[in-house]
């Protein structure tokens, strides 16, 4: 080997394998250098066993950098955020910390800004399911024959409803089952749904919430009966003693009530112990003159009537024997 064509100009050989050398670094390096994104991963929540979150949300945007080559692996399966609740206490808008996490190595992760939820407590409640069932035409339902029955396996007779959620769902809770169309005679409704009611409106169970609340019966079946012959009454609408009398000096000389009669109908035990219908009381302490009031007729419950709605009109004038 000629050693002479090796270490001629051996200078700039070494120089030219250096600049090779760089060059190669170079593109590798612009070819993997470090790179910021981000992705939206799902939330591990972890909570204690009589805690519940209300609408927490269900994904948070996570950012991460590291080289190229590395964060290009990179997905929602690898990457990990969590939100621990074990400490959290009821209250609304509570803020609680999120933690990200990569399962790859190399990767820097930065954890997402804090998250605002409603906690509640979580409570198990027994419900017992009511029957909401209509006579047809000249028929009365019987109350002591009308009953729901939890299905085949949960057989409870009457039949509750246990239900495991926020204790703020479960003020006025009631389930109720309904009886298709109206009853005549002695009838039998097998697998009729139960519905949760919170106060008048239906409970939206479709809400998120973690855990998710459970119900543990959601059909019921019905034995209801009616009889022949509605009966009906007229009673008398009598006006409440005011909440406020007027103002001193001023007194009240005659209350009319339109209609004085309200023609009422619904099971015959129940009419035959209304005597009359007492209105809602009202406030007279800033009249000082004639008053007009338009009030809700207040039915008992089972009780129907021909009106919904009653005029009563106070007589206000000032009282004679007082003087100046």
């Amino acid at each position: 080997m000629n050693w002479t064509l090796v270490t001629n100009e051996w200078r700039l050989k070494l120089l030219a394998v250096g600049l090779a050398i760089l060059m190669l670094g170079t593109l590798a390096f612009s070819q993997n250098q470090p790179t910021t994104n981000h992705i939206d991963v799902g939330l591990n929540y972890t909570v204690p066993p009589n805690i519940i979150l209300i609408n927490p949300p269900a994904k948070t945007t996570v950012y991460y950098s590291g080289l190229a080559a590395v964060i290009s692996r990179v997905n929602d399966s690898n990457l990990i955020a969590s939100v621990d609740a074990t400490r959290a206490l009821p209250g609304s808008a509570v803020k609680l910390n999120v933690t990200a996490k990569s399962l790859i190595s190399d990767v820097l992760v930065q954890n997402p800004p804090p998250i605002a939820v409603t906690v509640d407590t979580l409570q198990k409640v027994e419900v017992p399911v009511l029957v909401n069932a209509r006579a047809a035409a000249g028929w009365s339902i019987d109350p002591t024959k009308t009953v729901a029955t939890c299905p085949a396996g949960q057989g409870i007779s009457p039949c509750k409803v246990h239900f495991n959620g926020p204790v703020s769902w479960e003020n006025n809770l009631r389930a109720v089952t309904s009886v298709p169309g109206q009853v005549v005679g002695k009838n039998d409704y097998l697998n009729q749904p139960v519905q949760l009611q919170n106060g008048t409106s239906n409970l939206d169970l479709s809400v998120r919430t973690v855990p998710t609340p459970s119900i543990d019966v959601t059909s019921a079946d019905i034995h209801v009966e009616a009889f022949a012959g509605t009966t009906y009454a007229s009673v008398p609408l009598v006006a409440s003693q005011p909440s406020h009398l007027p103002p001193p000096n001023y007194q009240i000389t005659g209350v009319t009530i339109t209609p004085a009669l309200a023609t009422i109908s619904g099971d015959p035990a129940v009419l035959v112990r209304i005597r009359n219908i007492t209105l809602p009381a009202m406030d007279l302490s800033n009249r000082t003159s004639d008053a007009t009031f338009q009030v809700q007729i207040p039915y008992p419950n089972g009780v129907t009537g021909d009106a919904t709605t009653a005029t009563v009109k106070f007589s206000i004038s000032a009282n004679p024997n007082v003087g100046p």
